[in-house]
C-alpha cells in the first residue's frame, strides 16, 4: 500500500515537473535574450551586428550564440582566422550548433584548406541531418578540390533533392559535364 501511494506520488511530481520546467536550452535562452543582434545579421548589418556581440561576449564569455554570430559577422566581413576563431570558441561551448560547422567551414575553404574545410561540411551534414541543402552543396565543393569527384555528385545530388538550385548548375559545370560522343 505504502509503495503504491510512493510510486503515484512520484508520478505525480513528474508529471508537474515536466510540464512547469523550461526545457529551453541555454542556446535557445541566448537566441532569445539576443534577439536584436540575431536580427542585424539576418538584415546583414554585418558591421553593427558585430559590435553588438562584441559587447555581448564582453558581458558575457561563456554565450556560445554570441561568439558564433561574432564568429558569422566576422565571415561576412572577411576575417577568416577572427572567424575561425570565434565559431571555435562557440563549438567549445556547445558542439551542437550545426551552423558553427558550416561557417567554419566556409571559412576554411575561403583560406583555400580543402581538408579541414571538408572535415567541417561533413561535420554540418550530420548535424543538419538533412534539412539544409548548403551543408551538401559546400561538402561537395570542397570535395571536388580534394579530388573526390564521385562523393562530390553523391552530394550534389542529394541537395538537389532538398532543393537547391545551386547544386543543379554546379553539376552542370565541368568536371561533371561529359563530352557527348560524336560518332560517324
Amino acid at each position: 500500500m505504502e509503495v503504491t501511494v510512493l510510486i503515484f506520488l512520484f508520478a505525480m511530481y513528474m508529471t508537474i515537473r515536466y510540464f512547469t520546467v523550461d526545457h529551453d536550452t541555454p542556446a535557445d535562452k541566448d537566441r532569445k535574450r539576443y534577439k536584436a543582434g540575431i536580427e542585424l545579421v539576418n538584415d546583414r548589418n554585418f558591421v553593427d551586428a558585430h559590435q553588438y556581440f562584441d559587447d555581448i561576449i564582453k558581458q558575457a564569455p561563456k554565450s556560445a550564440i554570441a561568439y558564433a554570430y561574432r564568429g558569422k559577422c566576422q565571415l561576412a566581413q572577411g576575417n577568416c582566422h577572427s572567424a575561425i576563431y570565434d565559431l571555435t570558441q562557440a563549438i567549445s561551448r556547445d558542439n551542437t550548433l550545426a551552423e558553427c560547422y558550416l561557417d567554419r567551414g566556409i571559412a576554411y575553404y575561403t583560406l583555400e584548406d580543402f581538408q579541414n574545410a571538408f572535415r567541417e561540411f561533413d561535420k554540418a551534414v550530420w548535424h543538419f541531418r538533412d534539412i539544409k541543402p548548403d551543408a551538401y552543396r559546400w561538402r561537395a565543393l570542397a570535395r571536388i578540390q580534394v579530388r573526390q569527384l564521385p562523393q562530390a555528385e553523391n552530394d550534389l545530388r542529394r541537395a538537389i533533392a532538398l532543393g537547391d538550385e545551386n547544386s543543379y548548375h554546379i553539376l552542370l559545370q565541368p568536371p561533371f559535364t561529359r563530352p557527348v560522343f560524336q560518332g560517324r
